[in-house]
């Protein structure tokens, strides 16, 4: 019978816990791939889990985010974008899942490895076999999981993401009468189980209509009976899940919110703390619809080591983000009656019993050669073997992998035999000595060593007997875990043989060395590289980069620009010759790897990164370069190396903002009462022309210029801090939102508590550099934290900062918030500084806090009204601000006309600002020519506000809209596009706040208040998400400054 269509996979991705194992698993999908076992159009993935204690959970969030970039890559995109996921059709496989908690709960991570195969429960071979395959193979576990998720499964199921653990043996019949029809929300698929074993398992409690109520793990008598089915089984929690597209892009969402952040690769190369998270306690828990939130908040997961428990503040926040994020996600179960699951345990007898067929009559042969089959038992298999002359197989017992054979000269002294019932024997290479009786021979050293000494262990092993020599009569899956994977050769990709001149041993070979072994055309390309560098010319050198990998010499390309970058003495010279190095190693990834952007604080990359900070350019750039050629093996981590040297540029472009500290200043002025409150509240930004202009090095390179508008949401101004002296030399941390009870609080008690103020995703980290640009306390002091603030204060601080805006919304949020929290604090210590200080003191601070970003958003929203800020093309960097004058009565005709629209989208893009200097770098000529539009057309834009006119100010905001997308590719999403277009005949102009990607929309309506009507426009329009519409209007007092009482 012909094989029925499968799914058509659009990406599997296969995670694991070993860096090493990433290639090895890789090729073991492309094989399978090539025995069109899987589609031939179907991207393939393996990837490793970005710590070893993420959980379940952090390893599905992570995987998601992989698969999005790649996904989002190959759409031509150049940041993530949750609108791929929506025709697309994901299977995530996990190699160390950890459902059977009871088991895994308790051991090491090393403990986790299965003691029985070398590869993993995935790779474990069964004795079946598919004699529709058009390709004869062993069967593993994985390709018994392949086909059930591809042909029992998966089909019917909408565009979405499946999730899979390996550690299970799964039976489903062939339909297993799923229906979708009308389905949203999560799905997971359970099979029956007995209440004896859900004892020590995950059980869930559905009501009538198939919607998870609560999920239980070792539960109680009474919580199980409450589960049962009425034949008395259970719906065992399986390790099958499925998340619709909307569900999936609400979790993927999550990646950029501190702490699940932490979960991804992501976040801990941007350095933020991991967060262990479990797929079904912590994600799939939340949507259950009898759990509580105040329950859940307190809830720690049963995978949570006993180890884990001081981080619980810090897990009550990443709950509080899944919550926010899926609790409105609908959970169903698909219960599977005539299905069985059994997870994979330690245990050698039940191991032994899944390989085995008790009642059967006869043995299992699978692709192997038996001589004499009569002398097999009973209820036993035979896998992958050469058996040869009289061998013979207890019942019930279990061989694979092996070439046994009795030698002629012994053909008559007996047989060798497997006597005693329940015996297994595993090999996986060559054994020269002969079987005594009694006893199996000790192993030849070998990568399978670890596995043979675990079977001598094995109870109820029985006696061989005669002259036998076992083989690999079957290849292991094309490298393993302890041969390959943990011991990979030395050497680089055999594509790139020329990056062998890119080599730490070839890096300081003199350039007369690198002209003598390059042709002509090679060397004039490197002089040329060399002069426009030095030269400071607007002249790309992207296209000699391409020409340079292509034609194989990436590696003298490489030398030419460290030395460029080393030598020159000028930090932005040598802030593009990085950047130069990672489009090279950019394109050597040939397209593969993600996303170009991404995080850079991975800790191999510590030390280079370290001589920068400090100045020493020379020493940093060969730092850079030394740990530059560990990087070079495969495109994911040609790509990271990328990211990482773009880092390393910026670390130079921050010490050039810092100049921009020559004009702070304060004066000194009475210090509140004891205990007395000082407050700051700002207005949100809205950007109407002349974004980007103001991110350095562009600021100063080219010289910047923005329109803004400081604007109220709903009437109220939605950022602010407060702070005030406390007599206990500490520092009390609280963020948001206002009220105390509903804050996450911080104390600070020792410097340590502030040594995370540089790493921004860290829980209070702009809090921290607060603090210390305040010149409050001093990190490096030799005087403790409690000594710093007796001496110079009496006493300690308390910060309280909020936000009424969500997360990425594109009005500027962070940094007036940080303008916020530096002026009540200087406020509370005595010292007044002027918003124009003000303005450049939180440029200090994003510098130090290590964000970056340009100086708009605190200009838009610590100054009222509207105005235009401008920069020149120098250093120091000096930001001076020009007040817009308008005709009498069009700030309230403005007022009118203008509406904020909440997309509904989160912005995925958190590297857009990595994507707009890359491309400045690389001087495209496009790119060059649009930042010089973006400052000129902000002077026409200040003129139209100056005439008054909506009409001319909708133009300039449609003009402005396209050239953000000209300098940012991928910031505008599918259900963006789709509102955009809905409200286009309602508008003026429009554009997506912010670098865009998601957050808020700005209207300039044709008519007067059309809150209402818009509403209306936007009910009928599909595809559009959780949208709300906000009035706005412009604010004419800025940032403002109060005393209260306790």
């Amino acid at each position: 019978m012909e094989q029925p269509k499968g799914v058509d996979w659009t990406v599997i991705i296969l995670t694991c816990q070993y860096k090493d194992s990433v290639e090895v698993f890789q090729r073991e999908l492309e094989i399978r791939q090539k025995r069109e076992q899987i589609p031939a159009r179907t991207l393939l993935l393996a990837v490793e889990d970005p710590e070893v204690h993420v959980g379940s959970g952090g390893a599905t969030l992570n995987a998601l985010l992989v698969v999005a970039e790649h996904l989002s890559a190959r759409a031509g995109f150049t940041v993530v974008t949750s609108d791929v996921l929506h025709s697309a059709w994901i299977l995530i496989l996990h190699m160390a899942l950890c459902l059977k908690l009871f088991c895994l709960s308790l051991l090491p991570p090393q403990g986790r490895d299965f003691p029985f195969d070398d590869c993993g429960r995935a790779f474990t071979c069964l004795p079946v076999e598919n004699p529709q395959a058009p390709v004869e193979a062993v069967v593993c576990n994985l390709d018994c999981l392949l086909d059930i998720m591809s042909h029992r499964l998966g089909p019917g199921s909408p565009p979405g993401v499946w999730v899979c653990s390996t550690d299970m043996l799964l039976s489903v019949p062939p339909n297993p009468g799923i229906s979708w029809d009308g389905f949203r929300g999560a799905r997971v698929i359970a099979l029956p189980g007995s209440t004896a074993y859900a004892r020590n398992h995950g059980v869930y409690l559905m009501d009538s209509q198939g919607f998870v109520l609560d999920i239980y793990y070792q539960g109680t008598e009474a919580e199980i009976q409450r589960c049962a089915r009425p034949d008395g089984r259970v719906p065992l929690v399986s390790g099958l899940v499925f998340f619709s597209v909307e569900t999936a892009e609400h979790l993927l969402a999550t990646h950029v919110s501190p702490p699940l952040d932490a979960c991804t690769y992501m976040g801990l190369d941007s350095g933020a703390r991991p967060v262990q998270l479990s797929l079904f306690f912590d994600i799939l828990l939340c949507m259950a619809r009898n759990v509580r939130r105040e329950d859940f908040l307190v809830g720690q997961p049963p995978e949570m080591g006993q180890g884990d428990a001081d981080i619980a503040g810090y897990r009550h926040g990443a709950r509080a983000e899944l919550w926010r994020e899926l609790r409105d996600q609908p959970l169903t179960v698909a219960y599977v009656p005539d299905g069985s699951y059994n997870y994979m345990t330690n245990s050698a007898s039940e191991f032994l019993h899944s390989l085995t067929f008790p009642g059967a009559p006869g043995a299992q042969v699978v692709h192997s050669q038996v001589e004499e089959r009569q002398l097999l038992g009973a209820g036993s298999s035979v896998v992958s073997c050469l058996l040869e002359g009289p061998v013979q197989l207890a019942p019930g017992s279990v061989l694979q992998h092996c070439h046994l054979r009795v030698r002629p000269e012994r053909a008559g002294r007996g047989r060798a035999r497997v006597r005693k019932p329940g015996s297994c024997v595993f090999c996986g290479h060559a054994w020269g000595s002969p079987v005594h009786a009694g006893r199996l021979p000790a192993p030849l050293p070998g990568p399978h060593s670890h596995r043979h000494r675990l079977l001598r262990e094995w109870p109820g092993r029985g006696p061989v007997r005669g002259t036998a020599r076992l083989g690999a009569a079957r290849p292991r899956p094309a490298g393993t875990p302890c041969a390959a994977a943990r011991h990979p050769q030395p050497g680089l990709h055999p594509r790139w043989p020329s990056r062998q001149l890119g080599k730490t041993g070839d890096r300081n070979v003199s350039q007369h060395v690198l002209e003598s072994v390059l042709p002509e055309d090679r060397h004039s390309a490197l002089h040329k590289a060399r002069h426009v560098l030095e030269a400071r010319q607007d002249l790309s050198l992207r296209p000699l980069i391409q020409a340079a990998v292509r034609e194989g010499f990436p590696g003298p390309l490489m030398a030419t620009l460290d030395q460029v970058a080393a030598g020159v003495g000028d930090p932005g010279v040598a802030a593009r010759a990085l950047a130069c190095v990672a489009d090279v190693l950019g394109c050597m990834a040939e397209g593969q790897g993600g996303l170009r952007s991404g995080p850079a604080a991975n800790p191999e990359w510590v030390r280079p990164f370290s001589y920068l900070e400090c100045g020493d350019l020379a020493r940093g750039v060969a730092a850079l370069a030394e740990e530059r050629d560990k990087w070079l093996s495969r495109p994911a981590l040609l790509v990271r190396a990328a990211r990482h040297y773009e880092g390393a540029g910026q670390i130079l472009i921050r010490q050039a903002v810092m100049s921009a500290q020559h004009f702070v200043s304060s004066v000194p002025v009475e210090l509140p009462a004891p205990g007395q409150w000082v407050v700051a509240e700002c207005p949100a930004r809205v950007d109407f022309s002349g974004g980007w202009s103001d991110t350095p090095p562009l600021a100063y390179e080219l010289g910047g210029a923005v329109l803004g508008l400081a604007v109220r949401v709903n009437g109220r101004r939605p950022i602010g801090a407060r702070a005030r002296c406390i007599p206990e030399p500490e520092l009390w941390l609280a963020l948001g939102p206002r009220q105390d009870k509903m804050a996450t609080k911080i104390v600070c008690g020792s410097l340590d508590d502030l040594q995370d103020y540089c790493q921004p995703h860290a829980p209070g980290a702009l809090l921290k550099a607060a603090f210390i640009c305040a010149g409050i306390v001093s990190v490096h002091s030799k005087l403790s934290l409690s000594e710093q603030l007796l001496c110079t204060f009496g006493g300690g601080f308390e910060l309280h900062t909020w936000s009424e805006l969500p997360h990425g919304s594109g009005l500027g949020t962070s940094s007036i918030l940080a303008g916020a929290a530096l002026a009540a604090l200087q406020r509370a210590a005595g010292r007044a500084v002027g918003t124009e200080a003000l303005i450049h003191a939180v440029l200090h601070l994003e510098q130090v806090l290590t964000t970056g970003g340009g100086w708009q958003d605190q200009v838009g929203g610590l100054m009222p009204g509207i105005k235009v800020g401008r920069s020149r093309a120098q250093l120091p960097l000096k930001v001076e601000v020009e007040e817009i004058t308008v005709p009498v009565g069009f700030v309230q005709k403005l007022n009118d006309h203008l509406l904020l629209v909440y997309t509904g989208k989160t912005r995925l893009a958190r590297n857009l600002l990595q994507d707009v200097l890359r491309s400045w770098y690389a001087r495209l000529p496009a790119v060059v020519q649009n930042a010089r539009n973006l400052v000129r057309h902000t002077e026409e834009c200040a003129e139209a506000f100056r005439q008054g006119s909506l009409p001319l100010l909708g133009q300039c905001l449609a003009s402005y809209w396209e050239q953000k997308k000209l300098m940012a590719p991928g910031c505008e999403p599918l259900a963006v596009r789709r509102m955009m277009d809905a409200l286009a005949p309602h508008v003026h102009g429009q554009s997506l706040a912010g670098a865009g990607g998601g957050g808020f929309l700005y209207l300039l309506t044709k008519e007067p208040r059309q809150k209402e009507a818009l509403e209306a426009v936007l009910a009928k329009t599909e595809g559009l998400g959780n949208y709300s519409i906000h009035l706005v209007e412009v604010d004419t007092q800025g940032l403002s400054l109060q005393l209260l009482g306790d």
